[in-house]
């Protein structure tokens, strides 16, 4: 179970600390598609605060596209269509002994309600042909004050995916998809509300990307000695924010966090005098190692480096591959 931690003497918002990690959670896949969130009330006792701050952080969940409230059953994280049913990948049935109940359940429910097989078979073929349009091109989308993770997600996808990915900020979306007529829009779940709207009426899809869970990475900060000086250096700015409101909410004051890009030297500099500890993404990995170069006659001791692996959770990549035609 998901524990949440908030600091009642932080400058930080109560409601901004739970938000931040329930939203984390939701984009990590701890609560995986289809989960019901605690009860209010639960939360209440977990958390300490007030049921009507814990409603209120609910509904800023469900305003950005994050979570769906169903009368008198409670709060679910939102299921996207590719994730909500199973896809036939191939009509081997050798390979795919499930392949033939899926197709048969899909194609019976269509003639329940009327289609013929001639339509039926129109309706497929139409859903093939445009999900192999949409493959053709795809769009990496993230907000342009926070265009580093965008980037951070274009680069592992063309390392993954092996095809070449754009990377368009979601301000400059509809621009992009009015100049294509098909296409598929990858995005990470903090985003995903913003760019459905924008995509919904175009010939497009938008898939969502789950991000890796930083369970080591949290296992670390939580054994770190008090008072320990711990660095964080990234290609976005909007992950440092999330990360240092989430090392916040569970160690409070234990821990000097110092954050840094990549591409600021100063600070990079700061961080590796000061830190005992930094941990940073695979892009900015050589910027910290090239930074503990250059101070190490300055270093009593260098600090301990920790890259993490990835962005995007490796299910994430394998689905999007299945769903892409590409494996």
């Amino acid at each position: 179970m998901v524990q949440f931690h908030i600091q009642p003497d932080s400058d930080i918002p109560a409601s901004s600390q739970l938000f931040n990690q329930i939203r984390f959670a939701i984009a990590s896949r701890q609560f995986p598609p289809g989960h019901r969130l605690p009860s209010t009330r639960a939360l209440a006792m977990q958390t300490g605060l007030h049921r009507n701050t814990i409603s209120k952080v609910y509904r800023q969940l469900e305003d950005i596209g994050l979570v769906d409230a169903q009368a008198g059953s409670g709060i679910y994280v939102r299921s996207l269509g590719q994730e909500s049913s199973a896809r036939l990948k191939s009509p081997i049935l050798e390979q795919y002994p499930n392949a033939y109940k899926v197709v048969q359940k899909g194609l019976d429910e269509l003639l329940n309600q009327g289609c013929s097989l001639n339509q039926a078979r129109e309706l497929f073929l139409a859903e093939i042909d445009w999900r192999l349009r949409c493959s053709a091109r795809v769009l990496v989308t993230a907000p342009s004050q926070d265009i580093g993770v965008g980037e951070l997600m274009a680069q592992e996808l063309e390392q993954a995916l092996r095809i070449p990915v754009q990377l368009v900020p979601i301000e400059k979306l509809e621009v992009a998809l009015d100049q294509a007529h098909s296409g598929t829009v990858v995005t990470s779940r903090y985003f995903i509300g913003q760019a459905e709207e924008i995509a919904a009426p175009k010939a497009v899809r938008v898939m969502a990307v789950d991000i890796y869970d930083y369970g080591k990475e949290i296992d670390l900060v939580k054994n770190l000695p008090k008072d320990t000086c711990f660095g964080i250096v990234s290609l976005s700015q909007g992950i440092l924010r999330a990360a240092e409101v989430i090392i916040h909410s569970l160690r409070g004051d234990d821990l000097l966090i110092m954050t840094a890009q990549k591409s600021d030297a100063y600070k990079l500099n700061a961080i590796v005098r000061s830190a005992r500890t930094i941990i940073c993404d695979q892009v900015s990995e050589i910027a910290v190692k090239t930074a503990i170069a250059a101070a190490r006659e300055d270093l009593i001791r260098p600090p301990h480096l920790h890259c993490c692996p990835n962005y995007i959770g490796l299910d994430s990549i394998n689905l999007l591959k299945r769903e892409l035609g590409l494996g």
